[in-house]
């Protein structure tokens, strides 16, 4: 009886403990890379590029790509299904400042929905540029719990990171810039 009775206690602090979480998560890593920053915002607003760099391109050898809308900027929509390592979503990119920032309404369908707003800025820094990647959006319960045992920030971190080391390598092979593109 005591047993159960402490093990009751532990569950529910633990519970109030996941309760008492944040509300919003806000999730950034930068990289300065090398390629000037249009060259860097052209990978970026274009997400026929990010088979080159995303993180999460590699994961799935035979995921499923849609792409609509324009080519490049406001309105496009990159869908994708993939394995378990990929799942299933959308982006659509809602707003940009040509040149300095593309934000994306990024949605989760498999395997956990969920829905963030995922931002990326360009500063020019002479012939380099610093990336920031930032992921924002809010916690339900269930984010909440998944985020107390798994650490979401180290997780997204980890991908940010790696996708915006091949951001910077993809650069530094040439990548074209728009005005490379629009030729």
């Amino acid at each position: 009886m005591y047993i159960l009775g402490g093990l009751s206690v532990l569950v529910l602090g633990f519970l109030a403990y996941v309760a008492s979480r944040p509300s919003k998560y806000r999730y950034v890593r930068s990289r300065e890379v090398r390629g000037d920053a249009a060259a860097a915002y052209a990978q970026i607003e274009d997400f026929h590029h990010w088979e080159r760099w995303s993180p999460w391109e590699g994961l799935d050898p035979n995921i499923e790509r849609k792409y609509s809308g324009p080519a490049s900027g406001e309105g496009t929509t990159y869908r994708w299904k993939g394995n378990k390592k990929v799942g299933e979503g959308q982006m659509q990119i809602v707003a940009t400042e040509p040149g300095k920032r593309v934000v994306i309404d990024l949605q989760f369908i498999e395997p956990i929905e969920s829905r963030a707003t995922t931002t990326l800025t360009v500063e020019p820094r002479g012939d380099r540029a610093l990336v920031s990647w930032i992921m924002e959006g809010e916690n339900g319960f269930s984010s909440k719990l998944f985020d107390a045992v798994m650490n979401m920030e180290k997780m997204i971190g980890k991908d940010f990171d790696k996708g915006l080391a091949a951001l910077d390598e993809q650069l530094a092979k040439g990548a074209p810039s728009s005005e490379k593109l629009a030729a």
